[in-house]
């Protein structure tokens, strides 16, 4: 049974981290190779993941969440982790480079502009759409991971994304070809 594993690690149970592995490797190399650069960088995110996994199999509550989430929360953040970190790696343009490539200045105000209104759309969602769409445009969960993840049927997943992205298209002004969905 899937939702003891973590439990079993917590114990100290040897054949526990290989059931970890086979069960929820897919997820977190899934997860991996979509956020890191190379197969490299995969492996070692994966590996890292991993031990997060089993130093944090005790701090598993099954009343907050299932541990396929549990997992995937903790893969994601140290994921973000490693991102933050490439980040902090200082990148020098010459001046030249700068100068002659000004509009992508522009580009980059514009896009937080949009991404900020984006969010504040995202906002006026009911928390089940908001959730949804958050698991999978911020996290690039598939729409079987969220499913599986919030023990959801998948229909009930691609309804609640394909009517949230309605209603934050309705809300940014940008306008619904398929209004008559936001009332059912």
């Amino acid at each position: 049974m899937a939702q003891v594993i973590l439990k079993h690690i917590a114990l100290g149970n040897k054949n526990a981290v290989q059931e970890c592995l086979d069960t929820y490797g897919g997820l977190v190399w899934s997860l991996a190779r979509r956020m890191s650069l190379n197969s490299e960088e995969t492996e070692d995110a994966v590996q890292e993941i991993f031990i997060d996994i089993w130093k944090n199999a005790g701090r598993f509550d099954e009343t907050q969440s299932s541990e396929t989430t549990f997992v995937a929360m903790i893969a994601r953040r140290r994921l973000i982790d490693r991102l933050r970190k490439d980040n902090r790696q200082p990148f020098i343009d010459s001046l030249d480079d700068i100068l002659d490539e000004p509009e992508n200045g522009d580009q980059s105000i514009q896009v937080y502009v949009e991404a900020k209104e984006a969010a504040e759309a995202m906002k006026e969602l009911r928390p089940e759409q908001r959730k949804i769409l958050h698991l999978s445009i911020v996290q690039g969960f598939s729409h079987q991971e969220i499913a599986d993840a919030l023990n959801m049927p998948l229909g009930t997943v691609k309804t609640h994304a394909r009517r949230g992205l309605i209603q934050v298209r309705e809300n940014l002004g940008l306008g619904n070809s398929e209004g008559r969905l936001r009332h059912e």
